[in-house]
């Protein structure tokens, strides 16, 4: 399916290089009423009778104090984001203010 394609090209001699394919793969079995022979199907996978991640009082543990870890810093960094747009949106209106009133007192003043 994902095999490059190649267009035939003659090369500069005047050879033709031969796109390499390789043949289909074919499948030999056939269906149980074309013939009466004993063909056996392949035998199912074995089950596992374990899971197969082994969690150990130590491992639950890591795990759960790394997820904590995690949501603490998670948390700490979008506190500090949040808090850096509060900042941010306090001294704009500051300037603002500060415009508005320079503004007003010009024009009070003529």
């Amino acid at each position: 399916m994902f095999e490059p394609r190649i267009p035939v090209n003659p090369a500069p001699t005047g050879e033709v290089i031969p796109v390499i394919t390789t043949p289909p793969a074919y499948d030999y079995r056939h269906a149980p009423t074309d013939c009466f022979c004993r063909h056996q199907d392949p035998a199912p996978a074995a089950t596992q009778s374990r899971p197969a991640v082994q969690m150990t009082p130590g491992t639950v543990l890591a795990l759960v104090g790394g997820g904590t870890v995690a949501v603490l810093v998670i948390g700490a960094v979008l506190v500090s984001m949040l808090l850096a747009v509060a900042i941010t949106a306090a001294s704009l209106a500051i300037c603002a203010l500060v415009i508005r009133s320079l503004l007003s007192s010009d024009r009070q003043s003529r």
